[in-house]
């Protein structure tokens, strides 16, 4: 055993060799759901203890929710939504607002992910621990354990397997015989464990929610093999005097998509542990190795080290002052790590906790939050170099589109489809919670310029094609629900406009008005131009649909101005509402700058100036989430310090204690902290931190954009722009030392840089950039308010842009010319 344990060291070694290197580790076992080690394999994910008297594994299974098939329309909706549509354009938001609630809101308001329970192993202890250590290896997604008693030494192994649909746990003693342990299923929901023939099966009851029966099951199966001694009893197992053994954990329920749940889960893990039968460890390890990692050595970024890595990951986080760099590329390699481990082909898109939860009533229900959440979910996809990870992404949106037509017709009497501000396993596309946050026309339409966002990263035309239909689907939603702003309405400049109505900006109303409905919102007029100018342009691309550009081409010339507010802000809704001293989290009029490309300091500086003003108005603290948010915002403003601020505020430890409260942070284990937990603070950081590094939605491959003062030197290697290309960059002295660029399908490669670069092929770029999958957005000219005396602009860093055409598969390497 001994020998089997060697190999496996020297195996994980020589396929690590080329990853990059980041462990969260930790001198104590975990206590609590928020300092423990998430693994996972999109399907299966689990939080591992490290505990030496008990080890708690924490299991969850993707479609493990509450409730069963159903829709939440309302059918007293469509009667009463004209008298909506006259009160909002009277000025009369707030009676708006009530019959909305009454008339808008009936059906249930989604259903919840479930835990499935967790697995327990009680060890034999014969005396004190020492030598104690648990880490997750990023490069390799193992979580490893390993602590002393006497002269014993024990090791864990634990990891969800990509390859073959299962958790291992392995676990070793140096001593012969030294190993002897229970292993026994808990579950917080009602359940039934049985064991036969070295087999441990727990069935796992789902529940009701609003009405809506349990139609899910969850069968979680857990097998055993060793050197050592097994004995069944009836509800767990006894391991005695082993020298190794190692746990497979498997775990299905009846669930098959959104309106079937006829599966068989025991089936499906039957055929998940044939196929490893015959499976040493070892091939176990080397295939998940294999399968994980190329994926994660996609992409690597390597700045200064300060030995602060040395410490404990929690006593790091505690002390971060922005010395300790090396941090910042973990953040950025873990928020990979969570999405690779949380969203796979095949599977469910990462909810708002990704695929761990241990609770029955997860905050927020751990659904798909569509107007913000579900969507920085997916931010570092395509620039992380994860694209295959977006494909559940791209199926929730495919299923949105069937469920979401009868919503659209049915509450509004709409062609196309639509989805409010949630969904869940049962793809719900009614809006859910109340009118303050529910009525949110355009999260469907938001989720379609991901569609789009992967075609302009990938140039691939089989995939736009395919869903090209749910495009055209969300434009002709738009199309038929919005209004032409009345000229008698309450707002005058407004005549003519084409808006939403009823919509809200999210979560967040003007002052003066008690409400958040409104019509037009900034954030929803900055959505419909993405989707209507995506579709035209894809039409275009696919030549499809010429007869019915102009529609949406006259749509589109009527969507409202953004406009520059009395305080130099941009204005959140089409009255000049903008409290300049409210810091609330949701920063949805700025999506014109991220994750749209609307707002650029090279066309627009007054509204580049104007989203300054916004985000200074805001302030740099906020729920985790935001903060996620605010440093893409920062990194659009080409302003790396203060990305790099705000990135600091999410560094801010937030004990585990405090699972409810107003200021983000990070939790022991690295999770983000809204609080309480939410996966996409993760993700946003990660997004952030390469959008400091590398643009490409404005005209050109942004080298190096936004790049902080103390990152002095660095490397990054593996990040991806649009037109499809893949960046590599090393910098010292906070300047750019080679950029190789790898040209995927060809093109012209528009290169911007803050000083010359001197490269094989490289011409001054002239004119508007060539290759239309990076073209700027060509939007209008923005008003401002005639209270707003005068609007000092930002300055526009000074740039250089070179044009070089690509073939497939060509390498460009350029360099800062030298100084002569």
């Amino acid at each position: 055993m001994k020998r089997i344990f060697t190999t496996l060291i020297v195996t994980c070694v020589a396929l690590t060799m080329q990853a990059q290197q980041h462990q969260l580790w930790y001198d104590k076992p975990a206590t609590h759901w928020l300092q423990a080690l998430p693994i996972g394999n999109s399907h299966l994910g689990a939080m591992v203890y490290g505990g030496t008297d008990i080890e708690e594994i924490q299991l969850n299974e993707e479609t493990f929710w509450s409730g069963s098939p159903h829709n939440n329309n309302s059918t007293e909706a469509r009667a009463h939504l004209q008298e909506v549509r006259d009160s909002v354009f009277a000025g009369h938001e707030e009676g708006a607002h009530a019959i909305l609630d009454k008339f808008f809101f009936k059906g249930p308001h989604g259903m919840r992910f479930l835990p499935m329970g967790s697995l327990k192993l009680t060890f034999r202890k014969t005396g004190e621990v020492s030598d104690y250590r648990r880490s997750l290896d990023l490069s390799t997604a193992m979580a490893k354990t390993q602590y002393r008693i006497g002269d014993v030494t024990y090791d864990r192994t634990s990891f969800a397997s990509q390859a073959d649909n299962v958790i291992i746990v392995n676990l070793q003693a140096n001593k012969t015989g030294a190993l002897s342990f229970n292993i026994a299923f808990d579950s917080p929901l009602a359940a039934t464990s049985q064991v036969d023939s070295h087999q441990l099966t727990t069935l796992i009851q789902g529940v009701e929610q609003e009405g809506i029966p349990a139609g899910l099951q969850a069968e979680c199966r857990v097998s055993v093999k060793t050197d050592g001694e097994v004995i069944d009893s009836k509800e767990n197992m006894r391991i005695s005097n082993a020298t190794s053994a190692t746990i497979y954990i498997t775990a299905a329920t009846n669930f098959v998509n959104y309106h079937d749940v006829s599966g068989n889960p025991t089936w499906k893990n039957i055929l998940t542990l044939s196929a490893i039968r015959g499976k040493s460890f070892n091939r176990l390890a080397e295939d998940h190795l294999k399968k994980y990692q190329e994926q994660y050595n996609r992409v690597s970024l390597s700045l200064p080290k300060s030995g602060k890595e040395e410490q404990p990951t929690d006593q790091r986080l505690a002390t971060f002052d922005g010395t300790d760099l090396d941090m910042v590329s973990l953040m950025m390699q873990y928020g990979r790590y969570l999405l690779i481990s949380s969203s796979q082909p095949g599977g469910q898109p990462a909810n708002l906790q990704g695929v761990w939860n241990d609770k029955l009533n997860a905050p927020w229900d751990s659904k798909y939050t569509i107007n913000i959440n579900a969507e920085m979910n997916y931010w570092p996809a395509l620039v992380g170099n994860l694209a295959e990870t977006q494909e559940p992404l791209f199926s929730m949106i495919q299923d949105l589109s069937e469920t979401g037509a009868k919503t659209a017709q049915e509450m509004y009497g709409c062609n196309g489809w639509m989805a409010h501000h949630n969904t869940d396993l049962w793809r719900i596309a009614g809006p859910v919670d109340g009118t303050t946050w529910g009525m949110f026309p355009t999260g469907g339409a938001w989720l379609t310029t991901h569609l789009w966002q992967h075609y302009l990263y990938t140039g691939d035309k089989v995939f736009l094609a395919k869903y090209y239909p749910v495009m055209k689907g969300a434009a002709d939603f738009l199309i038929d629900y919005m209004q032409e702003y009345p000229a008698d309405g309450a707002i005058k400049q407004a005549a003519g406009w084409l808006v939403t109505n009823p919509t809200v900006s999210p979560e967040h109303g003007p002052m003066g008005k008690r409400t958040t409905v409104t019509a037009g919102s900034t954030m929803d007029n900055q959505i419909v131009f993405d989707v209507l100018s995506q579709v035209i342009a894809a039409a275009k691309v696919l030549g499809v649909d010429s007869g019915s550009l102009s529609t949406i081409n006259n749509a589109l010339s009527k969507i409202p101005p953004m406009q520059i507010g009395r305080y130099g802000q941009l204005q959140e809704w089409m009255i000049d509402g903008d409290d300049p001293k409210d810091e609330h989290r949701h920063i949805s009029h700025l999506y014109g700058l991220y994750p749209s490309n609307q707002i650029s300091p090279f066309n627009h500086r007054d509204l580049f100036t104007a989203a300054a003003n916004t985000l200074k108005q805001r302030g740099d603290m906020a729920t985790g989430w935001s903060l996620g948010w605010k440093i893409n915002f920062w990194a659009r403003m080409l302003d790396g310090n203060h990305a790099y601020r705000i990135i600091s505020n999410m560094l801010t430890m937030i004990p585990d204690s405090i699972e409810w409260g107003p200021h983000g942070g990070t939790y022991p284990n690295l999770f983000d902290a809204h609080p309480p937990f939410q996966i996409d603070g993760n993700f946003g950081c990660a997004a952030g931190i390469c959008e400091m590094l590398l643009q490409s939605h404005d005209g050109a491959v942004h080298l190096l954009p936004a790049l902080p003062d103390a990152w002095k030197e660095g490397e990054v290697k593996g990040l991806q722009a649009r037109g499809a290309f893949t960046v590599d960059m090393t910098w010292k002295e906070n300047v750019l030392q080679e950029a190789v660029i790898t040209s995927k399908i060809g093109g012209v490669l528009r290169l911007r840089s803050y000083l010359p670069l001197v490269g094989e092929g490289l011409k001054e770029a002239t004119g508007d950039c060539p290759n239309p999958l990076m073209v700027p957005a060509a939007i209008k000219q923005p008003l401002q308010s005639k209270e707003l005396k005068k609007l000092q602009l930002l300055p526009v860093p000074q740039i250089y842009e070179y044009d070089v055409d690509t073939t497939p598969g060509q390498t460009i390497r350029v360099k800062i010319e030298p100084h002569n």
